[in-house]
């Protein structure tokens, strides 16, 4: 029940931006203590194999205090009356439905007005050069980190919610915010980041297949939207990826819709040939990022009726 309404209010309310500016959020907070290791323990000069031990233990440490945080306050919070009110809340922190709509629709927007403020828009959800974008490339951004962003942002984080609880989503969230944070695979963080990378593609190996479903499964509730597109392109193209996972949801959403994302991208000026996923058009407009919102709702609402069956199949089998 923790997670279906954890779900609902956030997909309803987000995360105060004024709270940001207050207080900050748990991600930046695991960020911080991400920071902290990294500038204690990642050392240029030590050997490749001392690097990867080191970042293994700073990522062993983040473990032990965001789970140990977590849990301490999951137990409190089932001892006292009403305390699952605040469980829900703090578990709506570590999920991004509503803000990853808006700042995708924005880009939309901003599209619509002008190509350079399509591109500034996207550089606030993108790694990848925004300069070296026309209105196709824009397009194929916003829909690329909104797929991807489906898995890792939202059902990644339910699907550890529920099996393991509060301390679930948060130790997800530590795993998934070290990997964006050092793994990559550059001279600083090839084999600091080693660990973070290798645990966040395990931690991400069902969520991202089960997002593929999902996305299948909303396809019959969106106008022209094509189920066997989603899930034959996600089967055929999501092993292209270099990523094990993000594959999965960004071939199910190019088969869905008609599209063919991927493709050659600039990163720092240095241009980085991708493997396509999907078949069908590639040059994309403002609306067709529109029409990818609209499928993102319905795997939204696909995700919450999940939500449902397993509440009540959990409140049955206490009884």
């Amino acid at each position: 029940m923790i997670a279906l309404f954890a779900l609902l209010l956030e997909r309803i309310l987000g995360y105060s931006p004024r709270l940001v500016a207050a207080i900050g959020h748990p991600v930046m907070w695991i960020g911080k203590l991400v920071d902290f290791f990294e500038k204690r323990l990642n050392s240029p000069e030590k050997s490749a194999e001392a690097l990867r031990f080191r970042g293994g233990l700073a990522l062993l440490l983040l473990l032990l205090c965001t789970g140990f945080a977590a849990l301490v306050i999951e137990v409190l919070l089932r001892a006292v009356p009403f305390g699952w009110i605040a469980e829900i809340l703090l578990a709506t922190t570590f999920l991004a439905q509503k803000e990853l709509g808006r700042s995708v629709r924005a880009v939309a927007e901003a599209l619509r007005k002008s190509l350079q403020g399509g591109r500034e828009a996207v550089s606030h959800i993108v790694g990848r050069d925004p300069n070296a974008l026309d209105e196709a490339g824009v397009s194929r951004a916003a829909i690329e980190t909104l797929a991807e962003s489906t898995s890792d942002g939202v059902v990644a984080p339910w699907f550890w919610l529920v099996l393991l609880g509060l301390p679930g989503i948060a130790l997800y969230k530590a795993i998934n915010t070290a990997d964006s944070m050092i793994g990559h695979m550059n001279e600083r963080y090839r084999h600091y980041g080693w660990a973070a990378a290798k645990l966040d593609d395990l931690a991400n190996w069902i969520p991202a297949r089960l997002t593929a479903v999902l996305i299948t499964a909303a396809c019959f509730f969106v106008p022209h939207a094509s189920p066997s597109g989603a899930w034959a392109a996600a089967r055929r193209d999501a092993r292209k990826h270099a990523s094990p996972n993000s594959g999965w949801p960004e071939a199910a959403f190019a088969g869905a819709l008609g599209f063919a994302l991927g493709g050659p991208r600039s990163y720092a000026g240095i241009i980085v040939d991708l493997p396509t996923f999907g078949s069908g058009k590639s040059r994309l407009v403002a609306s067709d990022i529109l029409r990818a919102l609209v499928l993102y709702r319905a795997t939204l609402n696909v995700l919450l009726a999940l939500s449902v069956v397993i509440a009540l199949l959990v409140f049955a089998a206490g009884r």
